[in-house]
């Protein structure tokens, strides 16, 4: 829902400033008095086109800001995160920039973003139906989702979009086999060689280390032997030795605690370093026991760390990145040795999927072909009601390529007039015809015709166009009914129209400094019914045209 509509230097506009509301919203004002600048300044906050010629004389640019309460959806969330955009307390500021040079830029949240993202989110927040917008109407994906959406298929379409993505997957699986196999048979003879290599090699974990290490022992056994002899010999063996002055110092302090008991703590802590002396002495004397030259072996460890490291040239800077390597190329050995076998059951399944979705799909396109037919009745008659009787619809569905919503192509066509071919509604509509033919569509669907079910804003400008009498009083109705699920603002030009507004703004234009301005006001109820009195006769407001006016409002109200 619009909440609030900030638009300035716009045209003939300086600044406005509309808070909108839930309900049926209606503009008036003379003619060319700026109605649709509101419609058009939306449709940019909705990613219509920008031009240079939308900025108001002598400003630098035009900028149109909207507040929506939008729906919680899912997939709206999901565009927004991708943008870095979100919403506050539940409410979405989205602005369009128009530069003098016809530039543009767009922000949401005050984040910059790019005017395709605000075409993708428009139809959660609004739908324009006017002469010179580009309408969602004439795009056959959004037909189908409304002929969808009048046809209750929703679970029979997750059914057949859930199928056809099945049927994508395995698809996909199958073409990357037959475009991998022949790179793959040529790649096979090489990833052999790598694994008999490897294999060949047998490396261990860390084995490097531990080989480097024993050859700079084997290199310098006999500066080990020289500094650990005399290690030991300091420790234990020597008449002045560690052990030797420990034995004596505690034999001593045992004397003196045989008279001085206080001294007993200093024994108990010479106690523990007389027993790590000769734990070090022992580790020592087996370490000079295990040391002896040996260039035979030295020679293997070489030979070992040399084969070591040809590998990790070829394979990976560590022995843990060569044995990841040799994982790999066995993982694609066995991928070669299965590929036949995946294969089959690619295809196994690939047959059941598509025997599944043509099932699915099958139903679906019944499910449609009988709702295009009440749809057809329901319309054709809303539309005798305003102003078009006679008119023809057609819901035209025929094969498409297969999709995630079936294998239906569908298109709205019309004909207005008697032994006319019916058309595409682009290329029949008039603005006001369209105008009628998106409310009757919007009345015949209810509040699920749209593929985003969920109450969003509703735009109708010139859709009182040609018409008047019982046939305003009919659109009046048709958007009052619309407003009970649905936000809905309309431009209009009959006082019968007007006469059914929950909210009714003034658009007028006023001259300051000789320059034009538009404003708009939203009126109370008194400024209303003299509204409405203006609209029946013209800018002179008669007595008896107020009293009209009061009727009018009274009889919408009770409609």
């Amino acid at each position: 829902m619009l909440l609030e509509l900030v638009v300035e230097n716009y045209a003939v506009v300086e600044r406005v400033h509309v808070r909108f509301h839930r309900g049926l919203n209606l503009l008036t004002g003379e003619t060319g008095s700026g109605k649709s600048i509101v419609v058009d300044a939306l449709g940019l906050l909705l990613g219509g086109r920008a031009s240079g010629d939308m900025v108001r004389s002598g400003a630098e640019r035009a900028r149109i800001s909207g507040i929506f309460e939008p729906p919680n959806d899912p997939e709206l969330k999901n565009l927004l995160d991708q943008a870095g955009a979100a919403t506050e307390d539940g409410e979405l500021l989205v602005e369009r920039e128009v530069l003098a040079n016809g530039k543009s830029r767009a922000f949401i949240g005050s984040r910059p973003v790019t005017a395709t993202l605000l075409r993708e989110i428009a139809p959660w927040l609004g739908d324009i139906h006017g002469q010179h917008d580009q309408q969602q109407l004439f795009v056959p994906a959004f037909q189908l989702a409304m002929l969808d959406a009048f046809a209750g298929t929703a679970e029979l379409v997750g059914k057949t979009s859930a199928l056809f993505g099945e049927w994508k997957r395995c698809s996909a699986a199958i073409q990357e086999l037959d475009r991998s196999e022949q790179e793959t048979l040529r790649l096979a003879d090489l990833w052999s060689f790598q694994r008999k290599e490897i294999e060949a090699a047998a490396p261990k974990p860390a084995e490097d280390a531990e080989l480097e290490n024993e050859k700079r022992v084997l290199r310098n056994v006999a500066r080990l032997q020289e500094s650990a002899n005399a290690a030991y010999l300091a420790l234990y063996d020597a008449s002045d030795s560690a052990a030797t002055q420990l034995r004596l110092a505690l034999k001593r302090i045992e004397e003196l605690c045989r008279i001085d008991d206080t001294l007993q703590p200093l024994a108990e802590v010479l106690k523990p370093a007389e027993i790590a002396v000769a734990d070090a002495s022992g580790t020592l004397r087996d370490y000079l026991d295990r040391l002896e030259a040996d260039p035979r072996r030295l020679e293997d460890v070489e030979s070992r760390l040399a084969l070591l490291d040809r590998l990790k040239r070829k394979y990976g800077a560590t022995l843990e990145d060569v044995l990841a390597f040799l994982a790999d190329v066995q993982g694609k050995l066995d991928g070669i040795e299965h590929a036949t076998q995946r294969r089959e059951e690619l295809n196994g399944q690939l047959r059941k999927f598509e025997q599944d979705y043509r099932s699915a799909a099958a139903d679906l396109t019944a499910d449609r072909r009988r709702s295009a037919k009440e749809l057809t009745a329901k319309l054709e008659k809303e539309l005798g009601s305003l102003a078009l009787g006679g008119t023809r619809f057609v819901v035209e569905i025929g094969e498409a390529d297969w999709s995630a919503n079936g294998a239906d192509r569908v298109s709205f066509l019309i004909s207005p007039n008697a032994g006319e071919e019916p058309k595409p509604l682009e290329k029949i509509a008039s603005g006001g015809e369209l105008s009628r033919i998106a409310l009757a569509l919007r009345t015949s669907l209810g509040a699920n015709g749209t593929s985003k079910a969920a109450p969003r804003t509703l735009v109708f400008d010139e859709v009182d166009t040609g018409i008047g009498g019982s046939v305003a009083e009919a659109v009046g109705k048709r958007l009052k009914r619309l407003s009970a699920t649905n936000q809905v603002l309309c431009v209009t030009h009959l006082a019968q129209v007007a006469s059914f507004a929950d909210h009714h703004y003034v658009v007028g234009k006023k001259e300051v400094k000789g320059r034009t301005l538009a404003e708009v006001e939203e009126l109370t109820a008194e400024l209303r019914t003299r509204e409405i009195g203006r609209m029946l006769s013209g800018q002179r407001i008669t007595p008896e045209a107020l009293k009209h006016a009061e009727q009018l409002i009274r009889q919408s109200a009770r409609a």
